[in-house]
């Protein structure tokens, strides 16, 4: 038992070992950024350039296509497996002289920018992606104009691609314009949108959506919900919804647009049938609706089937006999009649 605890404490040793080794060869190394689908060339140190040496990359032979011209390795056409670290010995020695960080990967294409405003009056926000993969490191500058005037840019602490900016001014006629550039070591790329303060308004989806049956009504369902908790001032800037509902049988929604209410009560539900409900929210004037709110579900008042307590039927149940009976059919003059015309016979037959 000792020496498999010990065997084991040397294997994790030993992983732990190598992971420093690489760790520190990392930092130690430069990094050179190439194009997919490049001849790259990588240079051991300052040697001369008919010095003799030999590569590794991650510590075995390197097995690509390559071209080896004294203190210069060629790789041809890299891809992303050509990416790893390089080191380079000088002959005869062994002596390891460079090593070289390569990273494969691409320049960045136009990012797609978004801007919405679901606090509005305070700000907006502006988000954006690559649609194309870089693999390798790739920043992020924005730039916000507003009538010739640069606006300070919050970076969001949470969401990586986005940034917060505040209304300089409400109910401006002049376009916001945002600048947002991809830049990594291979290349550069912009997007440039402008835009109306009255087009990004967008709140959130309403918030805390109910569904709940009304008692004794059984085509009937009672919805309330809240606003979104994102929108700051609902009393100076109040929101109408939209409501839609169906039963799970059907596909066609049904739609009712409310004010600055928020609660409704569906009265035309199937009896029965669960329902599927939910709701959006928009400026009284400006702007979008909101996306759906998370669906809810519901099924109108079912009543319970009353047990029926009159004297009849209870009589009626209570006169029933049991399966094992022996009492004869029909009532009990007919019975009596027949037992007694039956005593005559016997007494007149014992008679003669």
């Amino acid at each position: 038992m000792a020496n498999a605890v010990t065997s084991l404490c040397c294997v994790v040793l030993a992983a732990v070992v190598v992971v420093f080794a690489q760790k520190r060869s990392l930092q130690g190394a430069r990094v050179q950024y190439e194009r997919m689908g490049s001849d790259v060339t990588m240079q051991c140190g300052t040697l001369e350039a008919d010095a003799s040496v030999t590569w590794k990359v991650n510590g075995t032979d390197v097995k690509a296509q390559r071209v080896e011209q004294g203190s210069r390795l060629i790789l041809k056409q890299v891809d992303l497996s050509s990416s790893g670290l390089y080191s380079c010995f000088q002959d005869p020695g062994g002596e390891r002289r460079d090593q070289i960080n390569l990273r494969v990967g691409t320049p960045p294409k136009d990012p797609v920018v978004m801007c919405r405003s679901n606090t509005y009056p305070k700000g907006f926000y502006c988000s954006w992606h690559l649609q194309h993969l870089t693999y390798i490191p790739t920043e992020f500058e924005v730039q916000v104009k507003h009538n010739q005037r640069s606006l300070d840019v919050q970076r969001d602490p949470i969401h990586k691609n986005r940034c917060n900016v505040k209304f300089p001014e409400l109910f401006s006629t002049f376009k916001y314009r945002v600048n947002v550039t991809a830049i990594n070591a291979l290349g550069q790329a912009s997007t440039i949108i402008s835009f109306d303060e009255f087009n990004i308004v967008k709140p959130d989806p309403p918030e805390k959506v109910v569904a709940t049956p009304i008692p004794n009504n059984v085509r009937r369902l009672e919805v309330t919900w809240s606003s979104p908790s994102t929108w700051p001032d609902v009393e100076n800037f109040p929101l109408k919804y939209f409501l839609r509902y169906r039963p799970l049988i059907r596909e066609q929604w049904q739609h009712v647009e409310l004010s600055d209410s928020t609660s409704h009560t569906i009265t035309d539900a199937y009896a029965g049938k669960e329902y599927i409900i939910q709701v959006a929210a928009k400026d009284m004037e400006i702007g979008t609706w909101s996306d759906w709110s998370v669906a809810v579900h519901a099924t109108p008042w079912i009543d319970e089937p009353r047990q029926s307590t009159s004297t009849t039927e209870a009589e009626v149940v209570i006169g029933r006999h049991p399966a094992h009976s022996h009492k004869p059919k029909g009532n009990g003059q007919d019975y009596s009649r027949q037992q007694h015309i039956k005593e005559n016979l016997w007494k007149l037959g014992t008679a003669l």
